[in-house]
């Protein structure tokens, strides 16, 4: 009997990534940054051998295919020396078979086929993709073309069984001089701002702040599904005095808030024009999205609530990191002809969890003397014992089972702590994370109370939509109410996240609130924890309270618990 089929997807661009396609229903992937410690690291050779595969015993077994994705990084000239790592790197049952595949049709398999639609309008839009040389879709362009010519933004219709349809694509030239499209508008709207990658969730946490009419500025330029970008924003954006507070400059933080306030309604207004076209023109009820600008959780809110879509599906891997999983995925359907029922129904699928690396960072923590190991009975005391840290006002970690292969926590590698606390909030951001106080934090909520806590009626699993916490509710509420009047929930229900649910459930019983602070874990400038000795070292290097290893606790045994009235 033939094993089953196997395809390994590699993202070799930014947030670089790997995946395993097990047959119809298993799925792994993981990023690279959860191994080198480096937030964001761009896909490189030798991550294969020194980093993947080390790390994912899926990668040792044979396999049947492997499909990497490029973009407009300059990496794809060296695909004949990447193709000849896979083939030293991986066993392969047959032949060794290489496909690659452009970026935003990488996107799009890892969106609609996981996701729970039999037919949906589908849009990709980040910063930029592959260059129309390198396009293995069809999508009507010919050689009249200029090959390169970069997607920033990509549209289709989808039925389930039948192949996706191309409607449309913003294509770029890739001069600086004159960008065009959304992702490129929100990668310069933060660059005035902050320094980095990844740091267009700064701006959005910021936006709320500031003053949405505060420059006379235009709107963006919709016509259909393409994007331009106004002479009189790209000015703005050449004033990096002025808006350089958080660069050490001389700019006010009123001016950077009310920049950010001003480009996120800008922003948030020229994608539900978008957005609004697509539904026009596929006349399909439910929407999927993905792309790095899906991460954007306020406009998100507002396309749930006003694109006219009956839903949206937007995979928690939307950004680059998940193209790998969009890899697998075509390879399974598409050169394997295999069905694929994975359905994104929680976003754990990080490699199995090796008992060695846990049971090591358990002595760790037993040998260092300011830590206490206990061991509750079984998961029931281990949530209540963590409910009572917490209602006493402790900052807890989780880290259990596979890793989110997203980039938000979702409760495999958590920080927790009390919504109802008035210093929490101010707390983790100085000193666990060890970053801008006005950035805000998630929650927790059990499913079965979420309506009767936030404006929600369906199920939100991954963080990716801001949602109006009830006004009733935000006084009670402050250490996960951001300053509009919203919250990035999750819904947590017994099935996906059996443990935060029992949490929850405890907390709940002791306090009457079904909802906790949720952020992730990890220290300043770091990415998630993959390892457990990762997660250890948060709690030892920062003011964290205590850590739930597996079915072990450990608390440092001088913790005391965060004052109410607690100020940086």
């Amino acid at each position: 009997m033939r094993p089953e089929p196997t395809v390994v997807g590699i993202n070799r661009t930014q947030d670089g990534a790997v995946a395993v396609a097990r047959g119809a229903d298993t799925l792994y992937t993981l990023q690279k940054e959860r191994l080198s410690r480096r937030k964001h690291h761009w896909g490189r050779l030798g991550d294969l051998p020194t980093l993947y595969r080390p790390a994912m015993p899926a990668l040792r077994e044979p396999v049947d295919l492997v499909v990497e994705c490029f973009s407009s990084d300059d990496e794809v000239k060296h695909i004949d020396a990447y193709h000849d790592e896979v083939r030293d790197t991986l066993a392969f049952r047959d032949e060794p078979r290489i496909v690659t595949i452009s970026h935003h049709l990488s996107h799009l398999y890892s969106a609609f086929p996981p996701s729970p639609f039999d037919a949906a309008a589908a849009m990709v839009i980040d910063g930029q993709g592959s260059p129309v040389r390198d396009f293995t879709e069809v999508c009507g362009y010919g050689e009249e073309t200029p090959p390169d010519l970069l997607e920033v933004s990509s549209f289709y219709r989808w039925e389930r069984g039948g192949q996706p349809e191309c409607l449309a694509k913003q294509l770029w030239d890739g001069d600086w001089d004159h960008p065009t499209g959304l992702g490129c508008f929100y990668y310069l709207l933060t660059r005035v701002m902050f320094t980095g990658e990844g740091s267009e969730g700064k701006v959005m946490g910021l936006a709320p702040f500031g003053r949405a009419d505060a420059f006379d500025l235009p709107e963006l330029v919709v016509d259909g599904h393409e994007v331009s970008i106004p002479r009189e924003w790209l000015d703005v954006f050449g004033q990096q005095a002025r808006f350089s507070h958080f660069l050490q400059g001389p700019g006010s933080f009123q001016d950077a808030a009310d920049l950010a306030a001003v480009g996120q309604r800008a922003f948030e207004t020229a994608l539900l024009r978008v957005t609004a076209w697509l539904r026009d023109r596929t006349g399909t009820p439910d929407l999927v999205f993905a792309g790095g600008t899906a991460l954007n959780c306020s406009a998100n809110g507002r396309i749930l609530r006003e694109s006219g879509f009956r839903d949206v599906f937007i995979p928690p891997s939307a950004h680059d990191g998940g193209t790998a999983a969009g890899c697998a995925l075509y390879g399974l359907i598409e050169c394997l002809g295999e069905p694929a029922g994975f359905r994104w129904s929680d976003d754990f699928l990080g490699p199995e969890p090796e008992q060695a690396q846990l049971d090591g960072a358990v002595r760790a923590a037993e040998s260092d003397p300011a830590l206490q190991v206990e061991r509750p009975a079984d998961d029931a005391a281990l949530a209540g014992r963590v409910a009572d840290l917490l209602a006493a006002g402790h900052v807890v970690a989780v880290h259990q089972g596979r890793s989110e292969s997203g980039p938000r926590a979702l409760g495999h590698r958590s920080i927790l702590g009390d919504a109802r606390h008035p210093a929490m909030r101010d707390f983790i951001n100085f000193r666990v994370k060890g970053r801008e106080w006005f950035r805000p934090l998630a929650p927790l909520v059990l499913a079965e109370r979420a309506a009767e806590v936030f404006d929600v009626d369906r199920p939100v699993r991954f963080m990716q939509f801001a949602i109006d916490v009830r006004p009733e509710q935000r006084a009670a509420l402050p250490a996960i109410t951001h300053v509009d009047g919203t919250a990035r929930i999750q819904s947590v229900e017994p099935g996906h996240t059996p443990f935060l649910h029992a949490l929850l459930r405890a907390f709940d019983a002791r306090t009457g609130c079904p909802v906790l602070l949720n952020t992730s874990l990890n220290g300043k400038g770091d990415p998630l924890t993959e390892h457990p000795a990762d997660s250890l070292a948060v709690l030892t290097g920062t003011h964290m309270h205590a850590l739930v290893l597996g079915g072990h606790l450990v608390v440092k045994r001088d913790a005391a618990p965060v004052p109410p009235d607690w100020k940086p």
